[in-house]
């Protein structure tokens, strides 16, 4: 069968996804504040003739593809974290460069152009745009969306079009984050003898902590690092005061297989410290690897995919809860994910809007 992208040819598809692209990076985004980026996209679809709506809350969904058939749910989203000095973007012959570039405007452009451009599939298809991705998994507009949307949450796949470099990536990791706070006795910087250090507490205690090597699991045939981290620490009152309590954020990194309340018992035993206390302030859970989904399987040979695990979390997690299998494809280099100099290449792009055209024409 011809492909769904038949009216374009390599270089004109080449051209309209770095322009796309290139147009949503200037496009002022960051989490919470994604009303702009949405309406541009709501318009540019409906202004194409695409079946699209307002879906609340920031998001938009739209569909294209075949009256019949399973429903396949392309997601992304809108959102970016802070600029670094990089927005507007710019483009040269062999990447657009700029804010959210490869995380994740790349994969919104190629939904853009899928949706525009689809003809003759064999799938239907669903677009679904969506916020504050980039915040906790509590902020997220994607599982409100998943709750109250009957057609999306009844998908037979969802494919999060997370930076993956054009590989497959099955599955996320879970993601715990808590404070571990330390206390001792405070007392003048003159006479330590005389107080008892909490920052002196956290350092050992962090040291032991760093020592830990990863965690490897297999799980459905993919090997995940299970990784606890601490990122940041506060403590002190004064250039003079030994102080009694330091506080440090940590972030722990748990493999699909694992549960919830498991992920919880051993961050918990990784800080059993002396003189500390660890308070879990959320718990993202892991999402199921699903490569083996017939659907999956289809990707993966229509494109020639890698595949390899998801050493993130991503909202492959939320579309598992909700009960519909997902996994991970896009055109974005994780490499270049939340970097100053952020950027996507132009042929990736190219090579995840081919590798749903095949995928999407294949009976």
């Amino acid at each position: 069968m011809r492909g769904v992208l038949e009216v374009v040819d390599d270089a004109e598809l080449a051209e309209r996804l770095a322009a796309r692209t290139l147009e949503l990076v200037d496009v002022p985004s960051e989490s919470r504040e994604e009303a702009a980026l949405a309406a541009q996209v709501l318009g540019t679809l409906d202004a194409g003739g695409v079946a699209v709506r307002d879906a609340g809350d920031g998001c938009v969904v739209a569909e294209c593809g075949a009256a019949a058939g399973p429903l396949v749910v392309l997601a992304g989203h809108l959102d970016t974290v802070p600029a670094q000095g990089n927005r507007p973007g710019r483009r040269d012959a062999d990447a657009v460069h700029g804010l959210g570039a490869t995380d994740m405007k790349a994969a919104l452009a190629v939904m853009v152009e899928i949706g525009l451009l689809l003809r003759g599939a064999r799938k239907r298809v669903a677009l679904c745009f969506f916020g504050r991705e980039e915040l906790g998994v509590a902020d997220s507009a994607l599982t409100p969306l998943l709750a109250r949307d009957a057609r999306l949450s009844g998908a037979d796949l969802a494919l999060v079009m997370e930076p993956t470099d054009n590989a497959l990536q099955g599955g996320c990791l879970g993601n715990i984050n808590a404070t571990w706070t330390f206390t001792g006795r405070s007392g003048h910087s003159a006479r330590p003898w005389l107080a008892d250090n909490a920052i002196t507490h956290a350092a050992a205690a962090i040291t032991a902590l760093h020592a830990v090597p990863a965690e490897h699991v297999h799980f459905d045939g993919l090997e995940f690092a299970e990784v606890a981290s601490v990122t940041r620490i506060a403590g002190g009152i004064a250039e003079n005061v030994i102080p009694d309590r330091v506080s440090c954020h940590v972030n722990y990194r748990y493999a699909p297989g694992r549960s919830a309340v498991d992920a919880e018992a051993r961050i918990r035993a990784l800080c059993e410290q002396p003189h500390a206390t660890l308070e879990i302030h959320s718990n993202a859970s892991s999402g199921a690897v699903a490569v083996n989904h017939p659907l999956v399987q289809e990707l993966i040979a229509a494109g020639g995919l890698p595949v390899a695990p998801k050493q993130a979390w991503t909202p492959v997690a939320e579309f598992a809860l909700a009960g519909v299998p997902a996994v991970n494809f896009g055109p974005g280099d994780p490499a270049y994910a939340h970097r100053r100099d952020e950027l996507v290449r132009v042929d990736a792009l190219v090579k995840s809007a081919r590798t749903l055209e095949a995928f999407f024409c294949s009976s």
